[in-house]
Order: structure tokens, then C-alpha cells, then sequence
């Protein structure tokens, strides 16, 4: 019977896919509560059990303590016992005998396939684990099990994936039995087993469709550096040479498209843009914007986030004609070259841009001559105020106080009379536009003169 419980054992690792060590310290676990359960032997760690890995044979022990009176005969013996096993025992010695094991009951055998079950599911899990944890951002294939709530039950060997309808291509129809692939967004451990959460959306999913149907970037001559997409609809994907002679746009598009025809296919015909990537941000958000063409790009002075890194951002001038193209509809190009790219990028117009310096060189104009009126207020401080952008009454006003003492030569007393200055040239600026009429405004008509136009057969009016 021994050696028929180790090839079970063997049958058991190779079909599970287990360690067969994990089986048999399983076993032994439950074998030894089993055993105390019959022999109504101590319960604490003084029980130990030994399986042989080999034949199948079965000792159990029990650590004792030497006392000249027991008092718990589950873990004390008499000087008489101890020395029957180790001749030179002595009073408080502790000594380790082996027991004679008995056939175990209903119940206590009940118990340790309880525990031999739990630990070989306990096991699997553990494996599964192991296995996919490895695979966290990688892709993986499977077959549709079912569908749960718009959610999708992906069966993958021993293992069952989870894509929840957010991870979902917009508008892809799935069906049981459909063989899929998607991306293995996160595996974490649960009171169940492990959860394996899919992806068909994630930028990843896309990064590595490139890498497994395009040779180049699976041999490493060809790089992957950013991904961006709106799932099912559009993305773009900024790629990078290793080698001078290797075209990598033209790599990953192939001959006459066909490389990125299947990558497109594969997700539901989702348009992709492919960009040459570039260290130097201003060529990189330039070809990130393509279709449209780009008359200049400025890195703008990056703002600190709430929580997190200074934000990049840059101000992107393309022709009048170009503008709707950048922005993209509903703004869908501007969004994916600004994910691509990690910047934050504004777009204007070339009129746009022009108008705006017309109006900041007005408002520096009009700005100087006001603060010029200003009491205390000479010709050098006006070019210190300028020099800090402070060239206009509405510019020191949200400014405030604390910004204009940081002006040098500009104290406390004198901060606080030029701030006043503005404040009520601003107010007065704001009274003279309420209380002047609009040119060319007249007192309202009456008669036909304001649309009232008699009945028939009325009488004119006097």
C-alpha cells in the first residue's frame, strides 16, 4: 500500500504540474493531524511525522520532557521511560521517541484528504501564480469560456482569464469559443486563486502586437519607444533605429502595407500612425502631429503638477490651413501626440499667434503710458516693471503685492501705492464702459417705426 501512495503521489505532481515535495510535506501535514486525532496524543509541536520518499514507510515521533513525577503524560516521561530509549537521560532532558502508529479512524482519515486536497489546490494556484506573474505585460492567446455582464471569462491552459468590457475594443463582437489574444494587464492573488486581468486597450497590447508580426523589432533592430491609442479608433506609435541604414517606419508598414494591415486587424481596424521618434522634444511632437504640417514648435517652461514631475508643455504654431488637421476631430490628434509624447501641447494658429502679440504689444503700450501717470512713479521704474512683465495696470493687479516687492527697488510702502494706483485706474476703466453708450446707439422707435403694424381694416394712427 506504501509504495501505491508514492505512485499516486508521482501521478499526482506530473498531472498538476506540482512539486512532488509540496505533495508529500502535504501528506505528512495531514497524516499527523490524522494521527492525533486517533492516538489522542499531544497537540502541540512535540508530534513530529516522517514519510519515507522512497518506500512509503511511516514513523512517528514525540519530544518529551523528563520529570520525576508526570503530571501530562502527553508530553512528560518518568526517568524510567527516557533512560528505556537513552540510557544517560537525565532530569529535564528532553527526548525524542518514536511512537507506533495505529490505523487511523473514519474521521481522522477524512481529515487528511481534506487537508491533502486543500494543499494540492492551494498548490495549483500557487503555480498558476508563478506562471502568469512572469507574463505581466506580455500577450497571451486563449479560447472565450463565457460571458459574464459584457465581461469576458478567457480560458487559458489551467488558467482563466478576466477582460472586463472597459478593457474591451469599442464595437468588437466576442463569442464563446472565439480565440483571442490580449494583453496581460495584472495578475494579483485573491481568496480564490489568482485574478488575471486582460487587456485589448492598453497602448502595450499594441506595442507588443509590433513586436511579435514585425521581425526588425523582434531581432532589436527596430525599437518600440512610445505608444498612444484610442482603442478601435486611432493610435500612433513612435519607433527608432538601431542601425543607419534600417528605414524603421518603413519597416513596420511593410511592402504595400501589409505588415500593418494585420497588426490593424487584429484590432478591428483601428487607423495607426507610425513616427520617427527624436530625443530633441521640439522634431518629436512635430512628427507626433502628423498628417498636419508644423510651422515651429517652443518648449515652454514646465509646470509643477499637483503631485508628481514638472509637466513639459509646448506651444506648437501651425499654418491657418493646417489647424484643423493638428487638432484632429474633436481634438483626437492633438490628445495622442500629447500622450505619445508626455508634453502637454498647445496649438495655435499662425493668425491666432499674430494676434496675440498684436494685442500684448497694445496692452504694453497703452499699459506703460498708464503706469506712467502713476504718482511716485518715474521712467526707470516703469522699465524695471516692464522688465519683470509688469507693463500694465491689469498685469500688476494679478500680480499682487508680494510679486511687485520682489521688483528691485521697490519696498513695501511703494508696492502697496502702485498696487492701489492700478487697482483704481482698473476701476475707473470699467465705470467709463458702463456709463458710455455703444456708438451709434439711438432712443427706441415706436409706432412702425418699432415693428407695431396695425390690424386690417384698422384705422392708421394719427
Amino acid at each position: 500500500m506504501n509504495r501505491e501512495l508514492i505512485t499516486v503521489i508521482s501521478q499526482i505532481a506530473t498531472e498538476k504540474n506540482i512539486d512532488k515535495e509540496v505533495l508529500f510535506e502535504a501528506l505528512e501535514s495531514a497524516l499527523l493531524s490524522a494521527f492525533k486525532k486517533t492516538m489522542g496524543v499531544g497537540t502541540g509541536d512535540n508530534i513530529r511525522l516522517e514519510l519515507d520518499r522512497g518506500t512509503g514507510t511511516l514513523w512517528v515521533f514525540a519530544k518529551k520532557r523528563v520529570v520525576a513525577k508526570v503530571t501530562d503524560a502527553r508530553i512528560e516521561m518518568t526517568l524510567a521511560e527516557a533512560r528505556a530509549v537513552k540510557p544517560d537521560a537525565a532530569i529535564d532532558d528532553e527526548i525524542e521517541h518514536e511512537l507506533e502508529p495505529k490505523e487511523f479512524g473514519r474521521i481522522a482519515a477524512q481529515t487528511a484528504k481534506q487537508v491533502i486536497l486543500q494543499r494540492v489546490r492551494d498548490a495549483e494556484r500557487e503555480g498558476i501564480y508563478s506562471e502568469f506573474i512572469g507574463k505581466e505585460g506580455q500577450i497571451v492567446r486563449g479560447v472565450v469560456h463565457r460571458i459574464e455582464k459584457r465581461n469576458v471569462i478567457v480560458e487559458m491552459g489551467k488558467a482563466e482569464g478576466f477582460l472586463p468590457e472597459r478593457e474591451q475594443i469599442p464595437g468588437e463582437r466576442i463569442n464563446p469559443g472565439d480565440r483571442i489574444r490580449a494583453f496581460v494587464l495584472e495578475v494579483k492573488k485573491t481568496a480564490k486563486g489568482p485574478q488575471i486581468t486582460l487587456s485589448r486597450t492598453h497602448p502595450g497590447f499594441l506595442a507588443r502586437l509590433f513586436e511579435t508580426e514585425i521581425p526588425e523589432i523582434a531581432e532589436g533592430i527596430v525599437l518600440v519607444k512610445a505608444a498612444a491609442r484610442e482603442a478601435g479608433e486611432r493610435a500612433k506609435v513612435a519607433v527608432a533605429t538601431t542601425k543607419r541604414d534600417v528605414d524603421p517606419i518603413g519597416a513596420c508598414v511593410g511592402l504595400r502595407g501589409t505588415r500593418i494591415q494585420v497588426i490593424s486587424r487584429e484590432l478591428r481596424g483601428e487607423k495607426i500612425d507610425i513616427v520617427e521618434w527624436s530625443a530633441e522634444p521640439t522634431a518629436f511632437v512635430a512628427r507626433a502631429l502628423s498628417p498636419a504640417k508644423v510651422a515651429s514648435v517652443t518648449v515652454q517652461e514646465g509646470r509643477q503638477a499637483v503631485e508628481g514631475p514638472v509637466e513639459r508643455s509646448v506651444l506648437v504654431v501651425v499654418p491657418d490651413n493646417q489647424l484643423s488637421l493638428a487638432i484632429g476631430k474633436k481634438g483626437q490628434n492633438a490628445r495622442l501626440a500629447a500622450k505619445l509624447t508626455g508634453m502637454r501641447v498647445d496649438i495655435k494658429s499662425e493668425s491666432e499667434l499674430e494676434e496675440e502679440r498684436r494685442r500684448e504689444e497694445e496692452e504694453r503700450s497703452q499699459g506703460r503710458a498708464a503706469i506712467e501717470e502713476f504718482a511716485g512713479v518715474g521712467p526707470q521704474l516703469v522699465e524695471k516693471l516692464a522688465e519683470e512683465g509688469l507693463y500694465s495696470p491689469q498685469r500688476i493687479v494679478r500680480a499682487g503685492l508680494g510679486r511687485l516687492m520682489e521688483v528691485p527697488g521697490v519696498g513695501e510702502k511703494k508696492a502697496e501705492r502702485i498696487l492701489a494706483a492700478a487697482q483704481e485706474w482698473l476701476a475707473a476703466q470699467a465705470a467709463a464702459a458702463v456709463s458710455e453708450p455703444a456708438a451709434g446707439e439711438t432712443a427706441a422707435p415706436v409706432g412702425e417705426e418699432a415693428g407695431v403694424v396695425p390690424e386690417e381694416g384698422a384705422a392708421p394712427p394719427a
